[in-house]
């Protein structure tokens, strides 16, 4: 239960600062988040590809599983609506 709860963590920390960095230096407030859901796409694509069945390969996960992918989906919610306040606020990044 601990490492599931340190995983979230830091999947959310992971995330949060590569979106924050991501809208500092793109000016794209939403984009992180477009770009995880695409690697979260592609590595489930990629690990089901020998099995052959997608809905077999996502059924064989755990709620252990989703729990981390959640949290980092927060993450890179959040980098995006901390940036656009941060913007409405007046602070200019680069």
């Amino acid at each position: 239960m601990l490492q599931l709860i340190i995983v979230t963590v830091l999947l959310f920390v992971l995330f949060f600062g590569l979106g924050f960095i991501l809208n500092m230096l793109m000016k794209t407030t939403w984009f992180p988040i477009y770009g995880y859901i695409a690697l979260v796409i592609g590595l489930v694509i990629y690990w089901g590809w020998e099995t052959g069945s997608l809905a077999s390969n996502l059924s064989e996960y755990s709620l252990a599983d989703y729990i981390p992918a959640i949290g980092g989906l927060i993450g890179a919610i959040l980098s995006g609506s901390t940036i656009k306040s941060l913007r409405q606020k007046g602070f200019k990044m680069f």
